[in-house]
């Protein structure tokens, strides 16, 4: 019994699933996000009425903004394509909605995702991205094939991404 206990113990600790997790999360993730922007669509004048004005543009510019942002980076990141870079803006977004909730603690709009605290939602969010980024999105990934495509375009050996 102890036998079969530690070659279990060894087989499920050893065998891991990185890049079908990473694809997992990023789908997570942007599913997520997609999911807050086409929340804002309907919701569109509830939500520009209490929205800030963010860079100068007025609350309805701004909410627009985000909406395209949070949909375009969410399928970017859910296909892979564009990773780290799609990762950026929705990441500051995040950041700028973390000082909005923490400065005003009284605004908690019906459209968005809420518990016990708000502000913990932006800094979820925040995690994963933070994540996506260091590790990358991984081998099933519009980015994986396009550096493929690469690679054998300049006759080199698919090694060279293990290099990097």
């Amino acid at each position: 019994m102890l036998k079969w206990i530690k070659h279990s113990f060894i087989k499920s600790s050893g065998y891991s699933y990185t890049h079908l997790g990473r694809m997992f999360l990023r789908m997570f993730v942007g599913i997520m996000l997609m999911q807050v922007g086409v929340n804002q669509i309907y919701e569109f004048d509830t939500a520009a009425s209490g929205y800030p004005s963010l860079f100068g543009l007025s609350p309805e510019g701004s909410l627009t903004g985000m909406i395209i942002l949070e949909i375009l980076c969410s399928f970017c990141i859910m296909v892979g394509f564009c990773t780290r870079i799609m990762i950026i803006p929705p990441f500051v977004a995040m950041v700028v909605a973390e000082c909005f909730l923490l400065n005003h603690p009284e605004v908690v709009p019906d459209y968005m995702l809420t518990w016990s605290n708000p502000g913990y939602v932006p800094m979820l969010f925040m995690g994963i991205y933070f994540f996506l980024f260091l590790v990358g999105p991984g081998k099933i990934s519009c980015d994986y094939f396009i550096a493929l495509h690469f690679i054998h375009t300049d006759n080199k050996s698919e090694a060279v991404l293990e290099e990097v």
